[in-house]
């Protein structure tokens, strides 16, 4: 008589609440190719502004000998008009910009939502005080406001332009945030809160704000966007002190010392920083194209 071995069944894998939930991320990033290279393209960039000037130096060599030489193993992307290393400049200025978008967007996001949160949780009183310091900030023209700052500031640190930029440009989120709130409380959870008898606080903060999560991630990241244009515009303009290096400061003397406009050779000194602008401004659209699906309930049943 002969004893079948004995073989133990394979155990079911234990899906877990956390590894279900990464499950889904990883399905809706990899459903379209663009929400993959949007990632990837934001990934590239924080890894850019955050360990490239460790490599380089933030003061750009100059070498009167190597004027507008071009790309070679050596100057990756060139030289400027003063010889200086376009990468090097384009490296070492991508930490300035990520970091006021940054500081910017945590500033906005952060008055913005509490702003809007409270304002639309309580109504009365409160809500139109709070309303109308969102107006008050809606009709701020930050333009003017940071020529007048740029005489007492040199905003040659980006916690300096980040802190302008994110005070005037909390008002949008705000807004938003109160409209999806309004909408939100009354529902039948909400009640159910009330019922209960918990705080306001427990309500606003474990209740209200998971549910507005959304809202605040894609409007920070279309804030992300406006920060990148008002900062690169205003240096292109030359309205603020050139006190650091920065996309915005290579748009401008490529254009106006280099004379990228006339001269080819100055060409690659243009492009680089205009190219690297709109890679970044690229990333964030086909990035907020996840975040839709991600927190949209009927746009992940699709």
């Amino acid at each position: 008589m002969t004893i079948a071995p004995l073989t133990a069944e394979p155990r079911p894998a234990v899906v877990t609440p956390r590894r279900r939930y990464w499950a889904g991320i990883r399905r809706v990033l990899t459903r379209k190719p663009g929400r993959v290279a949007g990632l990837a393209i934001l990934v590239f960039f924080t890894l850019m502004g955050t360990f490239g000037p460790m490599l380089y130096s933030d003061n750009l060599a100059v070498d009167p000998n190597a004027v507008y030489a071009p790309p070679s193993a050596e100057h990756w992307l060139g030289t400027d008009f003063a010889g200086s290393d376009v990468f090097q400049a384009l490296v070492v200025g991508s930490r300035y910009v990520l970091m006021t978008c940054a500081i910017a967007g945590l500033f906005a996001v952060g008055i913005g939502t509490a702003v809007g949160l409270l304002a639309g949780f309580h109504r009365g009183l409160a809500d139109s005080l709070l309303m109308r310091a969102t107006d008050f900030i809606l009709t701020i023209p930050g333009l003017p406001v940071l020529v007048v700052l740029s005489t007492v500031w040199a905003f040659g640190s980006p916690l300096e332009m980040g802190l302008v930029l994110g005070i005037v440009g909390w008002g949008g989120i705000a807004r938003a945030v109160r409209s999806q709130t309004l909408s939100l409380r009354e529902r039948g959870f909400l009640e159910a809160a009330r019922s209960l008898g918990l705080s306001n606080r427990h309500i606003l903060v474990k209740e209200l704000l998971p549910n507005l999560a959304p809202y605040v991630a894609m409007n920070l990241l279309l804030a992300v966007v406006s920060f990148v244009e008002a900062q690169v515009g205003l240096f292109f303009l030359g309205i603020v002190p050139f006190t650091s290096t920065n996309w915005g400061v290579m748009i401008n003397q490529a254009v106006f010392s280099g004379g990228a406009l006339q001269s080819p050779e100055a060409l690659m000194y243009l492009l680089a920083p205009l190219v690297c602008i709109l890679l970044l401004i690229t990333g964030v659209v086909l990035f907020l194209d996840a975040i839709d699906e991600l927190f949209n309930p009927r746009l992940r049943e699709r």
